[in-house]
Parts: structure tokens; C-alpha cells; sequence
């Protein structure tokens, strides 16, 4: 699957519109935006169907 490294994965905007963070996973490179970063962390079950494999991540455990 190709990706728009210029648009963040969840959302589709753009560094125009919003910061923009470079993320890697599984050979391909993508952006994800910073008010979805958390989503990213804490339920990447949220961007399966826009990123391939989110299915197998796991939310970040905390103790707090």
C-alpha cells in the first residue's frame, strides 16, 4: 500500500493545516498528525483500514 507522506494518516490533512509527525512502519513511510499521535499510542485499533497491521498493535500500557 502507498502512502502520502504529506497527509496524516487518520485525518488527511495536511502540514498546512496542521504539524505533520514522519513515522516508519513496515517498510513504508507516513505521516500522522499531532492531535492523532494519541491515537496512534493509545488506540491504534482506531486506525485500522487506514494503516495496514494496526490490528497486531497494542495500546501503550500505563501505571498510573
Amino acid at each position: 500500500m502507498d502512502f502520502d507522506s504529506s497527509v496524516c494518516v487518520f485525518c488527511s490533512r495536511t502540514s498546512e493545516e496542521v504539524p505533520l509527525l514522519a513515522i516508519h512502519f513496515r517498510g513504508s513511510e507516513m505521516s500522522i498528525c499531532s492531535q492523532h499521535l494519541p491515537v496512534l499510542i493509545h488506540e491504534p485499533a482506531q486506525l485500522i483500514g487506514k494503516l495496514p497491521g494496526a490490528e497486531d498493535l497494542e495500546p501503550a500500557d500505563h501505571h498510573d
